[in-house]
């Protein structure tokens, strides 16, 4: 199953893995607060939902996200972190001041 995309890099981090587990658990918490009709928890699931946004930015910066565009063969597994050279095209990157 491993041919299906061909040699791509999906972009799997550990900003990107984190972010989304987070996430989940946000998105989680409001179903659930939906579900048992309660209004406090639609508003701790939407803050973990934005919590999920920060922290696969702070991640990202810190050198654990990935640049814009494909990954060299030998700096695609997850648990590579980058030297953070700067990404010229990286929304991320620009938001937080690195050019």
């Amino acid at each position: 199953m491993s041919g299906v995309h061909g040699d791509v890099d999906l972009g799997h981090t550990v900003a990107g893995w984190t972010g989304c587990v987070i996430g989940l658990a946000g998105f989680s918490a409001v179903g659930l607060a939906m579900c048992a009709a309660w209004a406090p928890g639609l508003w701790l699931g939407a803050g973990v939902i934005l919590c999920a946004g920060l922290v696969t930015w702070a991640l990202h910066l810190a050198g654990w996200g990935k640049p814009s565009g494909p990954r060299p063969a030998g700096r695609r597994d997850w648990r590579v972190k980058d030297p953070m050279t700067g990404h010229r095209d990286c929304l991320a990157c620009r938001l937080a001041g690195r050019a």
